[in-house]
């Protein structure tokens, strides 16, 4: 018989979760990555070059709603993480964990990786939350043979696929650890295969924009896996345990233990199967450590569960597990979230640890310091002037604060943002802000260096010592030029 959901402790869990983000919520700055969605998501579409549009759209419903600030648009990842709580209690239960297990399942997003993907508007979190969504369907299909629970997941497939493809990756595996691990019936189902149509059905529009625009988001794939292929590979394992933390490592491996050794739970088996293949397809196709996290946290759900039992009635057990779990999410809150004051982080590992907290430092700066040299320019240059950055983060930062000081518009050739450009052609003069060739410099006649941006604070992030330059003299026309431009990463 299925436990209750233990409401109450959970609700608990859920509530510190959200709590520990509302308390950062404001502090530091935006993240690179919410700058940019900030941006796209002016700009309404079915799918960008770089991603599906669920994550840019709600950073832009966000501001709609609650102004242009950053705690309006960090609001959805407080309810994202507080639902993950809730979704990783009901694996437990879904395997018979009581209110202990369900409890210590909920404490999975008080880790490293949900309190970082909870705290920045990213595409993390509500991919933690579909992925758990369509898992828990899986499961439920699997131990209660209730084949309909398949259409539900392919509801929430196709749901997830406007936020990213990563889902595809979930299936593909799990598919193949029910061919291993059985039951194999259960791929000839013509209740799976009704639910895969409706994923394919419900995911077709962001599918016709791929489609339509020769699958974009391939090209974007090979650019990471060119530009970031070795480090993801290299840091593939050691992240995979350090999101969880030191004391919540032996929960997750005990929840493959269990899965693989339990008969009662064999229906389940191809999960225990599924992560390893997962970790060897992203080490061939050098995807991101962070693609297996949401299959990594049903399975430290499914490990609450043996680990409860190990408790017993054991008053030692319990204060043992007690004391690990306040100090695993402890130092979770603070490597993950910006407690520690900004004057003080640089001189701490932490921005090393975790690039998360070092992209939100040093924007006002930042841009204070590119309308330095824009303010010495020419008061005749000043009209046919633009700003061009090399990447999002810069463009993002400057479109934000930028504007308000008077600075002219930005374009970047990165990702989505290059298909917002070219600048117009009366557009001569160019404040170029760029780590790398000055110009795809051969776009220029010359390009002088003005400035080096600096935080201030000692954080090395990618804007770091990035190079402000005035670029006069353009070789062709910018819609001549502005192909060369463009690049992913």
């Amino acid at each position: 018989m299925t436990p209750k959901l233990a409401w109450k402790p959970v609700s608990v869990v859920a509530g510190l979760a959200a709590l520990a983000l509302l308390l950062t919520i404001n502090r530091y700055d935006y993240h690179r990555d919410e700058l940019y969605f900030r941006m796209v998501g002016a700009h309404p579409k079915w799918g960008y070059v770089d991603q599906p549009p669920f994550t840019p759209l709600m950073v832009r419903g966000c501001i709609e709603l609650f102004g242009d600030t950053v705690w309006a648009i960090r609001i959805p990842g407080m309810i994202f993480l507080a639902a993950a709580a809730f979704l990783l209690a009901l694996v437990a239960r879904e395997l018979g964990g009581g209110a202990v297990a369900q409890t210590l399942a909920a404490a999975g997003v008080l880790t490293t990786f949900p309190l970082t993907a909870g705290h920045i508007t990213i595409t993390a979190a509500p991919d933690l939350v579909m992925w758990l969504l369509v898992i828990l369907c899986l499961m439920r299909a699997l131990l209660r043979d209730a084949p309909r629970m398949f259409l539900w997941a392919g509801l929430f497939t196709g749901i997830a696929l406007y936020n990213k493809h990563l889902v595809l990756l979930l299936l593909l595996t799990v598919a193949a650890g029910l061919l291993i691990a059985g039951p194999r019936r259960v791929l000839l189902s013509p209740w799976l295969w009704a639910g895969a149509g409706i994923a394919v059905l419900v995911g077709l529009p962001n599918l016709l924009y791929q489609i339509a625009n020769d699958f974009p988001q391939l090209d974007m794939a090979s650019a990471l896996a060119e530009n970031k292929g070795e480090d993801a590979r290299i840091t593939l394992l050691p992240l995979q345990l350090a999101w969880l933390g030191p004391f919540f490592v032996p929960v997750w491996i005990a929840g493959i233990v269990a899965l693989l050794r339990r008969p009662e739970w064999r229906p389940v088996r191809a999960f225990a199967i599924a992560y390893p293949l997962m970790l060897v397809l992203l080490f061939v196709i050098a995807g991101q450590p962070y693609y297996s996290f949401g299959l990594l946290a049903a399975l430290f759900a499914i490990g609450a569960v043996p680990t409860a039992r190990w408790l017993g009635d054991s008053t030692t057990r319990r204060r043992l597990l007690g004391a690990a779990v306040v100090v695993n999410c402890g130092v979770a809150i603070v490597m993950s979230l910006p407690v520690l004051p900004v004057d003080v982080i640089g001189r701490t590992p932490i921005p090393a640890i975790n690039q998360g907290l070092s992209d939100e430092i040093g924007w006002p700066r930042y841009v204070a310091q590119v309308k330095a040299v824009y303010d010495e320019l020419p008061a005749e240059d000043k009209p046919r002037t633009v700003l061009l950055t090399g990447n999002y983060g810069e463009a993002g930062a400057l479109d934000r604060y930028g504007r308000p000081l008077g600075l002219p518009d930005v374009y970047s050739g990165q990702n989505e943002l290059w298909y917002l450009g070219p600048p117009p052609e009366s557009k001569t003069v160019v404040v170029l802000v760029s780590q790398g060739d000055p110009g795809r410099s051969t776009a220029f006649g010359s390009c002088v260096e003005r400035a080096r941006l600096d935080n201030g604070y000692g954080v090395d992030n990618e804007e770091q010592t990035a190079r402000v330059y005035v670029c006069r003299d353009l070789t062709g026309t910018w819609s001549d030029l502005w192909p060369r431009f463009q690049h992913f990463d």
